[in-house]
């Protein structure tokens, strides 16, 4: 017989096949990073390793291939000049981004809690996605000028839709007995929204924001191709002009940095905000039969 007061519950911890784990410590932590980076790295060292001996072996013509040798000696001896372009690539990327971030996010919110929008908007998301982006590159520079407006455009309409199809496919994910759970105790819309649908559909954001934001770089480069006198997409098609393929191998190298860079960020931001989920867990208690 339990007296009141006296809690009869068996902790979740000393239930039967519950498994308690130890948090990692740092050398564990150390050891996972490690885990999970070798491969990549190792296929980094390979390709560069291939890279060396293509243009060791001459196989290929140096003007085709030039040697990591040279294309290192451009970086380091004009990096004044390479990295004045590249802030310019950078900041059109964060800020289309930015921007697909913001509009992909709102689309879907309309388009979730209104059917009529989604199905009025839906299509034309989609024609516009398979539209060529460097195809109607050129009209925006003719609307807008040589400045800064077209190559964010681009990078707007690259970035955009993996933002807002990630973003509906997250809030349509909510378990329906939540939303009944959350309608029955009286929540309105918007606390729904904001303690239930927006934290469900975190994860399948930052996955759309991950392809969106190495996209975003590919869109910036576009609109610098188009017509730029400045920004990473500039100085390739000069080098292409020139045939300086050191300095064009330079431009590609720093181009795939900021969007590896960039994709880091995004990855760390989804660590630090999403601690919770399943998918950012270190197993702190399982089952075990």
């Amino acid at each position: 017989m339990v007296s009141q007061g006296t809690t009869s519950a068996t902790p979740a911890t000393d239930a039967p096949g519950v498994v308690e784990r130890d948090r990692p410590g740092a050398g564990e932590r150390i050891a996972a990073v490690a885990e999970q980076t070798w491969r990549p790295l190792a296929l980094l060292v390979a390709c560069f390793a291939a890279w060396w001996a293509i243009s060791a072996f001459k196989l290929v013509a140096e003007y085709l291939v030039p040697s990591p040798g040279a294309t290192f000696e451009v970086l380091t001896g004009k990096w004044g000049y390479i990295w004045q372009h590249t802030w310019v690539t950078t900041y059109e990327t964060l800020l289309g981004f930015a921007i697909a971030v913001a509009v992909g996010v709102f689309a879907a919110v309309i388009m979730v809690y209104s059917t009529t929008v989604e199905r009025t908007l839906y299509p034309i998301l989609l024609f516009a996605q398979v539209i060529p982006k460097i195809a109607i590159a050129p009209l925006f520079v003719v609307w807008m000028g040589f400045g800064i407006g077209p190559k964010i455009v681009v990078a707007v309409l690259i970035a955009f839709f993996p933002v807002v199809i990630s973003m509906v496919a997250g809030l349509k994910a909510v378990d329906p007995e939540m939303l009944q759970l959350s309608a029955t105790m009286g929540a309105g819309p918007m606390a729904t929204f904001v303690k239930i649908r927006l934290p469900a559909s975190l994860p399948h954001l930052f996955s759309g924001l991950k392809v969106a934001v190495t996209l975003a770089v590919t869109g910036a480069v576009v609109g610098e191709f188009v017509g730029a006198n400045e920004g990473l997409g500039y100085v390739i098609l000069q080098a292409n002009g020139n045939l300086d393929t050191p300095m064009l191998f330079a431009g590609l190298l720093v181009m795939s940095a900021i969007g590896v860079a960039l994709f880091v960020v995004v990855e760390v931001a989804e660590r630090l905000l999403l601690p919770w989920h399943a998918s950012r867990r270190d197993g702190a208690v399982t089952t075990a039969y």
